[in-house]
């Protein structure tokens, strides 16, 4: 399976390093300068846990990936507690790998920004703080990477799909009203006691942050 999902990597030209042993990989985790970890649990030597544990104490920004045949919703939470930004199950189809490897990255290069700024809005990634007309507008963790993904795609129309591989990165129900949610709170937040709104929907195609 290892070398399935580095053919299938390699291929859509990402270069890939391939570890078997738990400590191996570990150290390899914390010597080198990966841009994505995808860990199994099950492993010779430390199991993934301990790996993703160790990693995120010293490596807070780097993505991983939990890819095991564990799959209750316990070895999801003790996944996702232990450091994970994403858990995905065997078996599994490669292009859903593919795309919530595209998506933890697209979450990367967004908090890898510092200041970004529309009207009087002023989001800072690095402090995770957010301004409004001067003052600061509290949002929880969810609500951020949200606004960062409007905020860093302004001007576009982000469609539902978008929105939820960016900011949820899991096998997330389109069929509930999560998203729609999420952005009445942003909008409750950011535009409620404003009269230029900036969160605005776009009719059968998804949201868009402007300044209009």
């Amino acid at each position: 399976m290892a070398n399935f999902i580095r053919t299938g990597l390699e291929e859509q030209e990402y270069n890939v390093t391939v570890l078997h042993d738990g400590i191996a990989g570990q150290n390899a985790a914390i010597q080198e300068n990966f841009d994505l970890l995808i860990l199994d649990i099950i492993l010779p030597g430390n199991n993934g846990l301990e790996i993703c544990k160790l990693v995120r104490s010293q490596k807070k920004e780097l993505p991983i990936l939990m890819l095991t045949a564990l799959g209750s919703v316990s070895d999801k939470v003790l996944g996702l507690e232990n450091g994970a930004d994403d858990y995905l199950t065997k078996p599994f189809h490669f292009d859903e790998l593919l795309a919530r490897i595209k998506a933890l990255k697209r979450r990367q290069s967004i908090t890898a920004g510092e200041t970004y700024t529309i009207a009087d809005l002023i989001l800072n990634s690095k402090n995770r703080t957010v301004h409004r007309g001067g003052k600061e507008v509290l949002l929880t963790k969810k609500e951020f990477i949200l606004l960062e993904v409007l905020i860093t795609n302004n001007n576009k129309v982000l469609s539902r799909k978008f929105i939820a591989e960016s900011v949820w990165g899991e096998n997330f129900d389109r069929g509930t009203n999560h998203i729609d949610v999420y952005i009445n709170y942003l909008r409750s937040k950011i535009d409620k006691n404003h009269s230029k709104k900036l969160i605005h929907t776009v009719i059968g195609s998804g949201y868009v942050l402007k300044d209009s």
